[in-house]
């Protein structure tokens, strides 16, 4: 595969990772970071997979915008798009994996109609084509 990148952005993470600092590049983001109370964390600041979330949710619903220009398709109101990260035991190698749940929301719209859009934008969406294959990921879709 050949990007020709038109942005790069860096962040830098200090401390202990999980237990530290990240900041961006343009300082618009500067985190404490804290494991979560379930990883045995104080829950006390933002985490690696609230900010996955966050991105791929971002990224997903640009692609899906896209995908439904290129249909001709206008969204509607309300529309939305939620991304659950989770993390934990990889069976498969015995460390830490993560998995993607991805949920479309497009009221009004026929659900078949609803559920390919969100497919085609799995298919499009940049951090659905870096992690396939790498993470499990399942794409719902409601109307």
């Amino acid at each position: 595969m050949t990007v020709n990148p038109v942005y790069r952005v860096w962040s830098t993470s200090t401390g202990g990772g999980r237990d530290g600092e990240v900041v961006s590049e343009s300082g618009r983001i500067d985190l404490d970071l804290r494991p979560p109370v379930e990883m045995g964390g104080s829950g006390d600041g933002a985490n690696p997979e609230e900010l996955f979330s966050a991105g791929y949710a971002a990224c997903f619903n640009g692609a899906l915008h896209r995908m439904a220009k290129n249909a001709g398709v206008d969204l509607p109101e309300g529309s939305n798009v939620k991304v659950t990260v989770g993390i934990g035991k990889d069976d498969a190698d015995d460390g830490v994996g993560l998995v993607a749940d991805i949920h479309v929301t497009l009221p009004g719209l026929d659900a078949a109609q609803a559920q390919d859009l969100a497919e085609q934008a799995h298919g499009f969406c940049p951090y659905s084509k870096a992690t396939r294959g790498n993470i499990a990921h399942t794409v719902t879709s409601s109307v």
